[in-house]
């Protein structure tokens, strides 16, 4: 995929990043927003990165260099776990392959910023970093054939600790496929040592449903209102999904059938019968769109929902926040362009995305809703069906 303003370059993946000796550039400072680190001394601080220096705390548990590192809290003891994705033993993915996803754990987290990130021990054991799932790279797992698969986040609560990834089969897919496999979520109850499947899995490109918006999620927690919201989006981890398009929808769902892998209990955000609410009778209608984007993550801090994520477009991570009861009402012209918007298109096609507006309908109320800074209205179209040109699926892990 080329940018406009950089036609001459494809957009660099996370591995392209990685050979190039960035490794993950994750600091303390970066996780300021989700973490609630004190502004004045997130601001102050330079940052450190987490691993590809030497001597430094992740070598010092097994790991020399890895990707992606995303933050949970452990609440059954305060302590703070990351999650990577591939990784290896020495630095500029040197030395053994240990797989993905790989964890390190933090004891202490400094909120203030003043003290860099330091792992205190590994998953399964402390200086033993290894690969937390149980399946083989470049493979067929029971699936199909398998590269890798790819941790997009990960939440504790109720004692049992949950990691959604997507499995991926193609890194570099033809130009309006994602190149994943399938997407599922995997479950811990002895807090990260062993892990198991659960059963659901949600069909990917290479299964026949391309472009998904449930290859990723990012839990944005559990709620005062007692649901777990979840946002997702289509895999896009490889910076190459040409129709990733930035589409993002939101459904919630009771902890408890969360953890019985009830997942058809899940309410959806949806655009219906001309009003915002949630229900089980349509799928979530996309709330989001515009540039395509690659890893994302949506947290409540406090009163507000924070969202990160890398804009694949033009090379930049952006944050946005919504307060959770934020209420709006729609103007009228607002209200007219979308009467007019639904009633010009040809009968039974799917409305393309209105210009990024906040559309609330009068009197609607949200209580414990991000409002997000752009909303469009669309309701999901059918999975891509293009002719696929050939391409050479099984592309090997670099080692």
């Amino acid at each position: 995929m080329s940018d406009s303003a950089h036609p001459d370059r494809r957009p660099p993946s996370r591995r392209t990043l990685l050979k190039a000796g960035t490794g993950v550039a994750l600091t303390a400072g970066t996780l300021g927003g989700s973490l609630a680190a004190a502004p004045s001394a997130a601001a102050a601080q330079n940052g450190a990165p987490l691993c590809e220096q030497p001597g430094d705390s992740a070598r010092a548990q097994g790991l020399g260099s890895g990707d992606l590192a995303i933050p949970y809290h452990r609440e059954h003891d305060n302590t703070w776990g990351y999650v990577f994705g591939d990784s290896f033993s020495e630095p500029a993915l040197g030395g053994e392959y240990l797989g993905s996803p790989v964890m390190l754990n933090q004891a202490s987290f400094d909120a203030s910023g003043a003290t860099p990130i330091s792992f205190t021990w590994a998953m399964p054991t402390a200086g033993g970093a290894r690969q937390l799932f149980d399946y083989r790279h470049n493979a067929d797992n029971g699936y199909g054939f398998e590269v890798s698969r790819i941790p997009n986040d990960c939440i504790e609560f109720g004692g049992r600790t949950y990691i959604q990834y997507t499995s991926v089969e193609v890194w570099q897919p033809p130009a309006g496929y994602d190149g994943s496999r399938m997407s599922g979520v995997a479950y811990s109850d002895d807090h990260g040592v062993t892990w198991h499947d659960y059963p659901y899995h949600w069909a990917g490109d290479t299964q026949g449903v391309n472009q998904s918006l449930y290859g990723m999620w990012s839990f944005a927690g559990i709620d005062p209102d007692g649901w777990l919201y979840i946002f997702s989006k289509r895999w896009n981890g490889s910076h190459n999904n040409t129709g990733d398009g930035g589409a993002i929808q939101l459904f919630r769902i009771r902890p408890e059938d969360f953890r019985a892998g009830d997942f058809g209990a899940q309410e959806n955000w949806a655009y219906l019968d001309g009003r915002w609410q949630w229900t089980r009778a349509v799928q979530p209608s996309v709330i989001l769109s515009g540039n395509n984007i690659g890893e994302f993550s949506v947290k409540r801090v406090g009163g507000t929902y924070c969202m990160s994520y890398f804009d694949v477009t033009d090379y930049s991570i952006r944050t946005r926040t919504a307060p959770p009861a934020r209420r709006r009402v729609e103007r009228a012209e607002d209200a007219d362009r979308r009467q007019h918007h639904l009633a010009a298109r040809p009968l039974g096609q799917a409305p393309a995305p209105l210009p990024l507006r906040r559309i609330h309908p009068p009197g609607q109320r949200r209580a414990h809703l991000p409002d997000p800074d752009r909303l469009a209205v669309e309701r999901p179209a059918p999975p891509v069906a293009l002719p696929r040109p050939a391409v050479r699926r099984h592309q090997p892990v670099s080692r």
